[in-house]
């Protein structure tokens, strides 16, 4: 058995709110989501893109990108650079976007300075319930967000962060075995591979792990 079908919308029969969402967003342009990974939320995951996924506009070309293998709880926000104000001068109120007049003299330049970027989240990382992940943000893979967390910088591969804004609370692993973690990637291995060494994988033996490479 090779696991689950990628392809499938709702991979749980039985539980409707969990949908993977690289085949329920159909190839958007401007979000790029890996295999396997998964929205849990009860008023349906087929809502993430219009929910979740904040002042995400097509003419600011801010990507968000989301690994294989991770896990997205209820309510985890991301905010994109659209929802930026130009904060150079005294007032950050976005007088031109009413227009009537308003608009005379903006600078566009001092809104694109607000620009963070791309916003990347690695492979199986797992964020919790109501986070909310910023604009520009890169969150390592194996990262653990906690619920309610609010993240502002990027966060290391394999650190557990909480809190607002979010700090590191601990590493899961020591700094050699998560250069073994990432040197092995696992989350790149074909599946009928991964399958295989499922045991290696959900273990704490990372000589196991590097012997399954």
């Amino acid at each position: 058995m090779n696991g689950p079908n990628p392809d499938i919308k709702h991979p749980l029969p039985m539980h409707p709110r969990v949908g993977f969402l690289k085949p329920l967003l159909g190839g958007r342009a401007n979000i790029e989501v890996g295999e396997f990974t998964y929205y849990d939320d009860p008023d349906g995951p087929e809502h993430f893109a219009e929910r979740c996924v904040l002042y995400h506009y097509d003419f600011v070309g801010d990507r968000l990108v989301i690994g294989r293998f991770c896990a997205l709880a209820q309510g985890v926000t991301f905010v994109m650079n659209g929802a930026n104000h130009a904060m150079s001068g005294f007032s950050t109120y976005p007088f031109n976007i009413f227009g009537h007049g308003w608009e005379t003299g903006f600078d566009a330049k001092t809104w694109e300075a607000e620009n963070r970027g791309d916003t990347f989240v690695g492979h199986d990382v797992w964020i919790g319930m109501g986070a909310t992940i910023m604009p520009g943000v890169t969150i390592g893979h194996g990262a653990i967000v906690a619920a309610r967390s609010v993240v502002a910088q990027d966060v290391p591969p394999y650190a557990i962060v909480g809190g607002n804004p979010a700090r590191t609370m601990r590493m899961r692993f020591d700094e050699r075995t998560v250069a073994r973690l990432l040197a092995v990637a696992w989350w790149d291995w074909p599946v009928d591979k991964i399958s295989r060494n499922l045991d290696a994988i959900r273990g704490a033996d990372i000589a196991r792990l590097e012997a399954a490479a």
